[in-house]
């Protein structure tokens, strides 16, 4: 098992409104990076405002951390974020089968939603003073199917589909420790190493995927993550890059 990562804080709650808003109540004395794990969420939330179901025995946390750099460098980090997930689920599990990213902020089990990582920053300007990164993983349970939008992926456990038990705060020590690695190789060398690695474990490259953004539906075949983390498809009507979109296939 992995340790905590040195250098890096920890605040455990029974019960919150939402790890991310707890996150935004102690950014302002914060001085280094911090977990916050809950629970119990209340009013828990995910991507575009969606409810995030949270039922006992899963993991809700959130990173908040005091990036340096603009908020596009700021953002590539739901990308370290989901390599850290990937590797602590392989730690927990003893195996890689199964698992697979999704663009943009997923962690997939045999094909259906494991995971989930939804990002939130303030500042002024060009200078992003803090990004909270929040992350939900389906440990013990998972939401009723039901509940998820039309169209979305099946919701998985984790000890549903692999049958390993871990409990949160077990689960968050191996996360802390995959993060901060990964942290310190995206702050050394760059976004590219982290690319190379999320791409060698996203789901459907090279395959024929589904971007939707708003009322807007882009269909093609899905080539790469550029340096600026966009998803870039091949279409009928050629090579299109996209900033942001919920991804179906």
């Amino acid at each position: 098992m992995s340790t905590w990562p040195q250098g890096y804080g920890l605040h455990i709650l029974q019960e919150v409104d939402s790890t991310l808003n707890e996150a935004a109540r102690i950014a302002p004395t914060a001085t280094g990076p911090v977990w916050i794990m809950a629970h119990h969420q209340t009013a828990a939330r995910g991507r575009r405002g969606r409810a995030w179901s949270n039922p006992q025995g899963n993991l809700a946390a959130t990173l908040l951390l005091r990036p340096e750099g603009n908020p596009e460098q700021a953002a590539l980090r739901s990308f370290v974020a989901a390599l850290a997930l990937f590797d602590a689920c392989v730690s927990v599990t003893g195996r890689a089968q199964g698992f697979a990213l999704k663009w943009p902020n997923d962690v997939l089990l045999n094909g259906g939603k494991l995971a989930g990582i939804l990002l939130e920053s303030t500042g002024q300007g060009r200078d992003v003073s803090h990004l909270a990164i929040g992350i939900g993983v389906n440990l013990a349970d998972a939401p009723d199917p039901e509940t998820v939008e039309q169209g979305a992926l099946r919701p998985v456990s984790l000890l549903s589909e692999t049958g390993a038990q871990v409990s949160a705060e077990d689960f968050l020590t191996e996360l802390a420790d995959a993060y901060a690695k990964l942290e310190l190789q995206f702050v050394t060398y760059g976004f590219e190493p982290i690319r190379k690695a999320w791409l060698a474990r996203a789901a459907k490259l090279g395959e024929v995927i589904t971007a939707r953004t708003g009322a807007s539906e882009t269909v093609g075949t899905f080539e790469t993550v550029d340096a600026g983390g966009n998803l870039v498809l091949n279409t009928a009507k050629g090579r299109v890059s996209i900033p942001a979109a919920d991804v179906y296939f």
